[in-house]
């Protein structure tokens, strides 16, 4: 009689992980840390094997058994993360490997007994050797019923039931843009420390290292001491995640391992490590993250705040700032390289701020022999010459200067090396983040910071995500090709250079032009970049108040005079760093230009006099803003303002020059050449006294051509450029500038030294020879004063024609009548004494163009009387009568 089998001894635990179809791993309830495991192979059965892949302690690469993965995943999906209980017995020749039998319940006369479920299934099958055995009697009872019915490793077809298994990746960033961020399943089958983990991929079955985004666990060391808190991180993950179905947004590539976010119903792990203590946030790869940046940061703040595991020590160098410091409203007036502003508050101080983490275009300097920089070259012009520097000042200063921002102090970077402390803020203009637009267009980079380091931007990751972008475009600071460059002349000073531009300046009329500092109230400095060059200009008209400046020769600052400082603040706040329009119309001795300058139609001149900032100088009294002057003066001087607070009025002298008569109509004819008319009766002349010097730069641009012919398609045309092109019609080389690149990538460009326009090819093109692009351009635009050419396409055509017979390609006299851009003038044939203007109104071609300049009163009634004449004689436009009547109001006109 045989004695009675032990009772088995019933254990519980958790399953952490099913390794195969016959072998998993499980362990106790965490106590205090990482709980203790063990391996358990169920007894009495073998699983189909597992592929396994060539590494190098192995040099055989298998496939998988028939029926290996889906064993595997049954006991997967049963059993991962339940608690069961479980028989286990270590044989004599096992080191770590025990044996026995699991339920997946707590009792097990009840719960679903696992070896019999994977031989019911026909996923196993009773091990060789063993069917004799009386104690596996039932489990081979099992399996043949599996067997008899076909199931599983007993059915056909097996071949159908082995994995296709992709081992590696040969191009992780394409593998990465095939899925564009779309979710992919996949099964955490290792986690190798908290922030990495081996995934298989579904449904190709692609095994791969994925790191998280945004995030950096404690490092598990095999051979030696691990980090902190890597151990209780790894398990932490383990514990959540570890062979579950979850979700895998690929985002980026780092050393052939691929980076992302692992979704999961219960929420994103990165964020849960990171509120326990157990992460800490990266900037490299948060940067690279779809969303969910400022969740990982909030995590991260949380655990710090509260001190948790590797934060255990952590002390903030975040600057403490007062909440009424903290954020405020203030409006642009300057903007100070690409990424500082100088903004003026509600209470009217003005006060610098830097933008917050972010780094304005770097000077590309080579370092020498011994390693010292090389000194810059004689007028080097940061602004300018640093490539896009200009760019970013620009962007700034157009979508800034004059508008209201709202201002979120970041950090205080205290005074270090002989810099002054920074005031670093995010500024917001409407819902636009200043610097993260500046970042996305490539004209700043971002600071990169310690991790330990909180004196960042509160958008930083917004910062680094514009930044990518910005990369991957490779556009602005990353570009490789197409670097922009500003070849900036400077007359400041250098009054033998002021004189070349100023014939040109003076005949443009009213000039665009940006100004770049303001020195006093009437005295500045402009940059005009149709010329690409900088002056200094002096407010026409008046006498301006000097503020405080530094003595001549050192030795401290000279007091300002009277009103002198609110002059210089008011010209500050009207114009600084403003598009503005000036009439140039004198030069002194040093080489300032003397004129007059509007900001959106309003004449500084005027404005200064008539706040009681300047007063009324004698060389106005024959310009024609002269009354106007007059009357701002007196008005300020009855208002007791500025200069005149302790003014004493004297009426006679007041009377006296309130009668002062305005100059009348001025004649004083220039010879020029018509060069060129357009469609809409728009021309272009060359002054004839500047014919030398026309031929002479023809002379040397031709030579230079002749001598050294330029190579075809060498020559990149970008908008804006003074180049040389080879006109069409003779094929010799001519100054033009690029107004347009077109769709086929052709050119539109304009021949400054003649006025005309044509489309050439890029081959066509050429850089103009050294010296020859600094003179300023030979053909002036101007328009008929007085004159309205037709609306009509067919008058004006035969208006056009007519005035071309008269005007085109002959030498005339031309007077300036109202200045502007164009400038409008009459024209005057020298050899019949004709105006030319007037005769196309006499002949019925155009109309006569009413003007509100007193001087050209008489010049107009005999404009009125030839329009007369060609109506009584019903000629051209007026052959069928009157057609003045249909322009009036009630007939839609001018509205």
């Amino acid at each position: 009689m045989s004695a009675t089998a032990p009772t088995p001894a019933y254990k519980i635990g958790i399953v952490k992980q099913v390794l195969s179809g016959d072998t998993i791993i499980i362990r106790k309830q965490p106590q205090g840390g990482p709980p203790p495991e063990k391996v358990i192979a169920l007894s009495g059965i073998t699983a189909p094997k597992l592929a396994r892949q060539r590494t190098a302690n192995n040099d055989t690469e298998t496939k998988d058994e028939p029926f290996a993965w889906e064993a595997r995943e049954f006991l997967r999906k049963k059993l991962v993360g339940k608690e069961v209980i479980f028989t286990a017995e270590k044989p004599p020749n096992s080191a770590t490997r025990e044996y026995g039998s699991v339920w997946a319940g707590k009792d097990p006369t009840k719960s679903e007994n696992m070896t019999e479920s994977l031989l019911a299934e026909g996923l196993v099958k009773v091990r060789e050797g063993g069917r004799n055995i009386p104690q596996l009697k039932r489990l081979v009872e099992i399996e043949e019923v599996a067997r008899s019915q076909g199931k599983g490793i007993w059915g056909s077809d097996l071949q159908s039931h082995v994995r296709d298994i992709k081992w590696s990746v040969e191009n992780p960033k394409q593998f990465v843009n095939k899925f564009n961020g779309q979710p992919v399943k996949a099964i955490i089958e290792y986690v190798r420390d908290g922030s990495t983990v081996r995934l298989c991929l579904l449904p190709d079955y692609t095994p791969i290292t994925l790191m998280l985004s945004g995030i950096r666990c404690p490092a598990v060391k095999q051979d030696g001491d691990s980090e902190p808190y890597a151990e209780e991180a790894r398990f932490f993950l383990e514990s959540k995640l570890l062979q579950k179905d979850v979700e895998v947004i690929l985002e980026s590539v780092n050393n052939n391992n691929l980076v992302g976010t692992i979704l999961h119903p219960q929420g994103n792990i990165a964020e849960a490590l990171l509120k326990q203590g157990f992460a800490r946030c990266v900037d490299w790869s948060i940067a690279v993250m779809k969303s969910g940046a400022s969740t990982l940061r909030a995590a991260e703040r949380s655990a710090k705040e509260a001190k948790l595991r590797i934060w255990t020590n952590y002390v903030s160098n975040a600057p403490v700032i007062a909440a009424k410091d903290k954020e405020f409203t203030a409006t642009v007036m300057e903007v100070v390289n690409g990424d500082a502003l100088v903004v003026k508050l509600p209470t009217n101080v003005q006060k610098k701020i830097f933008l917050a983490s972010i780094r304005p275009p770097r000077e590309k300097n080579s370092p020498d022999e011994e390693g010292k920089q090389s000194p810059r070259p004689k007028g080097f012009k940061p602004l300018y010459d640093i490539p896009w520097m200009y760019e970013a000042r620009e962007f700034l200063r157009k979508k800034l200067i004059g508008k209201k921002v709202n201002v979120t102090v970041d950090y205080i970077q205290p005074a270090k090396d002989n810099f002054p402390e920074k005031t670093c803020c995010t500024v917001m203009a409407g819902s636009t983040n200043i610097a993260e637009a500046l970042v996305s267009k490539g004209y700043a980079t971002v600071v990169r910071y310690r991790n330990d380091n909180d004196q960042r931007s509160s958008h930083y990751d917004k910062l680094l995500e514009a930044e990518l972008k910005a990369q991957k475009s490779v556009i602005g600071i990353h570009a490789k090709k197409d670097i922009p460059t500003h070849r900036i002349q400077d007359t400041s000073g250098d009054s033998a250079m002021a004189k070349k531009f100023f014939p040109f300046l003076k005949r443009a009329q009213k000039t665009e032009a940006v100004v770049e500092f303001v020195a006093s109230g009437s005295r500045m400095r402009l940059y005009i970049p149709k010329e690409s060059v900088l002056v200094t200009f002096l407010l026409a008209g008046i006498n301006c108040p000097r503020g405080a400046r530094p003595a001549i020769g050192g030795g401290g600052m000279q007091e300002a005079e009277p009103f002198g400082n609110e002059a210089l603040q008011f010209t500050k706040e009207k114009c600084l760093q403003r598009d503005v329009n000036v009439t140039i119309e004198e030069m002194d001795k040093a080489g300032n230009f003397i004129g007059w300058l509007w900001i959106d139609n309003e004449n500084l001149s005027i404005s200064l006099v008539e706040h009681g900032l300047a007063s009324m100088h004698h060389t106005a009294e024959t310009s024609e803003y002269a009354r106007t002057i007059k009357s701002a003066e007196e008005n300020a001087m009855k208002k007791r303002i500025g200069l005149w607070k302790d003014f004493v009025e004297v009426e006679k002298e007041i009377e006296k020059e309130r009668s002062a008569p305005i100059q009348d109509r001025v004649v004083k004819y220039e010879k020029v050449v018509v060069t060129e008319i357009t469609n809409e009766g728009i021309f272009y002349a060359q002054n004839m006294e500047l014919g030398n010097k026309l031929e002479s730069l023809m002379d040397k641009i031709h030579q230079e051509f002749k001598t050294n012919a330029p190579l075809p398609g060498s020559y990149v045309p970008r908008k804006g450029q003074i180049c040389a092109a080879r006109f069409t019609l003779d094929d010799q080389w001519y100054r033009a500038k690029i107004e347009k690149i077109t769709e086929d990538k052709m050119a539109q460009i304009f021949y400054i030294d003649y006025g005309n326009r044509e489309v050439v090819s890029p081959t066509r093109l050429a850089p103009l020879p050294p010296g020859t692009e600094r003179e300023p351009p030979y053909a002036t635009e101007y328009t008929l004063a007085g004159v309205k050419f037709p609306t009509d396409n067919d008058d004006r055509h035969e208006a056009v024609r007519a005035f071309s017979s008269d005007a085109l390609n002959k030498k005339l006299l031309l007077n300036m009548e109202i200045r502007g851009s164009p400038a409008a003038v009459t024209l005057v044939d020298p050899t019949t004494n004709a105006d030319i203007g007037k005769n196309l109104i006499r002949e019925g071609l155009v109309l006569m163009e009413n003007t509100h300049e007193y001087r050209l009163s008489i010049m107009l009634a005999e404009y009125r009387a030839a329009q007369d004449h060609a109506k009584i004689s019903r000629l051209n436009l007026w052959r069928h009568g009157d057609i003045t009547d249909d322009d009036a109001v009630e007939f839609g006109a001018r509205r």
